[in-house]
């Protein structure tokens, strides 16, 4: 297996186990609570969470409509009127706290095959490849999105 097989191999054992743990504390469905955390990161337009979450405009639209409809997230008027930015609301924030609960665990869960000096140094070569591609891509990723409203 090449380097890139073994890391999309881990992605998806990783995917799944989180969303085995997650699915007995909340139905939200994992992209739902990916997109809390990114505005809980400070990502406030959906263009930004759009390109966050790598989906496309129309598919970023519907996922803030579904938090917003279910009282997660709150669109609130930007500097310019016609951009909206992105809130959690209180509900948001409870939801959001599964994830949060489980990535941790995760992470304790991670120390039993790792020792943490190990971990450590992992998490930075794992950035180091991710500001490379990133990079690459066309430059670092805004928090907000960047210029342009995103609606």
């Amino acid at each position: 297996m090449t380097f890139a097989e073994h890391l999309a191999s881990l992605r998806r054992s990783l995917r799944r186990h989180l969303t085995d743990k997650l699915g007995v504390r909340t139905s939200r469905p994992f992209n739902q609570l990916l997109a809390l955390k990114a505005i809980s990161e400070g990502v406030r337009k959906q263009s930004a969470l759009a390109e966050r979450m790598m989906v496309d405009a129309p598919a970023a639209s519907r996922l803030v409509d579904r938090l917003e409809e279910d009282g997660l997230v709150l669109r609130r008027a930007g500097e310019d009127r016609r951009c909206f930015r992105l809130e959690l609301t209180a509900a948001g924030e409870h939801d959001l706290a599964h994830l949060l609960d489980v990535l941790r665990e995760m992470d304790g869960e991670l120390g039993e095959y790792l020792p943490e000096p190990e971990l450590s140094e992992l998490k930075r070569l794992m950035e180091k490849l991710q500001m490379g591609l990133t990079m690459r891509a066309g430059g670092p990723e805004s928090s907000d999105g960047g210029g342009g409203c995103g609606e």
